[in-house]
């Protein structure tokens, strides 16, 4: 008896980090000491030295249920991507940018292939973030797990200056709501999604032309990763008074989030076109509205609050991105949550 017959190939894991390291290498900052190996990852804090008072953020995630999808597709080259946009989005929603991240896959059998193919999808979601990937585990779990299972998760660390921390406490009565479009339905909302459609390959495969697409393409669709826009808005010159990741809970849990009390969110619906899986989901699930919005992002992946005055500039910030924002509502007096009128 040995490791390799009790389920664990330790050769096959030295073959994923080979095969992985072409990827991990393009993702580099200046400040990241050493390789891909170490026990730890080194990152030299030398790059924000001059900052009056530095803080670090870190943000943590995995990709949910979605991840059933990519089994039943084989297609594992998006789903590091979802990760890293799970975490760094919430790092960047507090004004900072993400410096590292660090990812685990869990997994029943150690595919080599399989397992540098979610790792380029992470490397890919560092690349758009502007963040190293650092380090990593794979973690062989036989007998815990199917053999053709896997799941992932990770986290991002990142830094911003104290005085640029957006906190939502100076948010007032009249301020702008800007949104930035989501790419569909991210990676929140799946328990639903694999209720409402046939989770079969077959199914998956179905092009509709509402989608333009086939389901499993669109639902697929890797989440946005949004660090590169809300920069631009700061180097507009913007104060971003108040952030919010959409994500699971959808617009009446994640909105309140970044208002005082005394504060209410008045969303237009009519102010952007919802994509259509939204509509689909709604009909082919009769999902009641406030149930949409309490579950799923609706089209809508951040929400910004800005003084009235930057508004328009912030919009054309984050068009400038490569991004698109629209005006999505305001803020009123009254009691913190949401109105969706």
């Amino acid at each position: 008896m040995d490791y390799k017959k009790a389920g664990v190939d330790i050769e096959a894991g030295y073959k994923s980090v080979e095969l992985m390291k072409k990827y991990v290498k393009e993702t580099m900052r200046p400040e990241v000491m050493g390789g891909l190996g170490g026990f730890s990852g080194a990152f030299s804090m030398a790059a924000i030295k001059d900052m009056e008072n530095p803080v670090l953020l870190s943000g943590t995630d995995g990709v949910g249920t979605k991840i059933k999808l990519a089994f039943i597709l084989d297609k594992h080259d998006t789903i590091g991507i979802d990760c890293v946009a799970m975490c760094v989005n919430d790092v960047a929603c507090a004004g900072g940018e993400p410096l590292f991240f660090l990812d685990y896959i869990a997994c029943g059998k150690n595919e080599p292939e399989k397992i540098a193919t979610i790792v380029k999808g992470v490397a890919e979601g560092c690349k758009m973030a502007g963040c190293a990937l650092v380090g990593g585990e794979t973690a062989e779990h036989p007998g815990l797990m199917p053999e053709d299972e896997y799941d992932v998760a990770g986290f991002s660390v990142g830094v911003v200056d104290e005085k640029d921390l957006i906190t939502g406490k100076d948010i007032k009565d009249g301020d702008i709501l800007v949104g930035i479009k989501s790419s569909g339905v991210h990676s929140n909302g799946f328990s639903l999604v694999r209720k409402v459609f046939s989770m079969t390959e077959e199914s998956l495969n179905t092009y509709y032309d509402s989608l333009g697409a086939t389901l499993g393409e669109t639902l697929l669709t890797p989440t946005r990763i949004y660090v590169k826009a809300l920069k631009s808005v700061k180097e507009s010159g913007i104060k971003v008074k108040g952030c919010s990741h959409i994500t699971g809970g959808g617009f009446y849990e994640n909105i309140p989030r970044m208002l005082p009390d005394g504060i209410r969110a008045e969303v237009r619906k009519d102010s952007y076109e919802i994509p259509p899986i939204f509509k689909m989901l709604k009909e082919d699930g009769d999902i009641a509205e406030e149930m949409m919005y309490n579950t799923f992002n609706m089209g809508v992946g951040m929400v910004l609050a800005v003084d009235p005055a930057d508004a328009d500039k912030t919009v054309a910030a984050v068009n400038a991105a490569g991004e698109e924002a629209f005006i999505l509502g305001k803020a009123v007096s009254g009691e913190k949550g949401v109105t969706i009128c």
